[in-house]
C-alpha cells in the first residue's frame, strides 16, 4: 500500500488526466454529469468517491477506471 491518503492521491490522478485534456472542472463535471463543487472536493481528496462516479468520470475522460489507480503499488 502507499503512506498517502488514497482519496487525495485518486484526486490527484484524476485531475493530472483532467488537465492533460486541458480540461476546466466544470466542463469535466458537465461531460459526467455531476455538481463542479463535487469534482473539485475529489481532486482535493475529500471525498470518497463511490464506483458509480469513477465510471462516470472515467467515460467522460475517455479512460478505464484503473487509470485513476495507477498510482497503486501493491506489496
Amino acid at each position: 500500500m502507499v503512506d498517502k491518503d488514497v482519496k487525495v492521491l485518486f484526486g490527484e490522478q484524476m485531475r493530472r488526466i483532467r488537465s492533460e485534456r486541458g480540461w476546466s472542472q466544470e466542463y469535466l463535471a458537465d461531460e459526467a454529469a455531476l455538481d463542479r463543487s463535487y469534482v473539485g472536493c475529489i481532486e482535493r481528496g475529500e471525498r470518497n468517491v463511490s464506483i458509480e462516479n469513477i465510471c462516470k468520470l472515467a467515460d467522460a475522460l475517455g479512460v478505464s477506471p484503473a487509470a485513476f489507480f495507477d498510482w497503486w503499488s501493491a506489496p
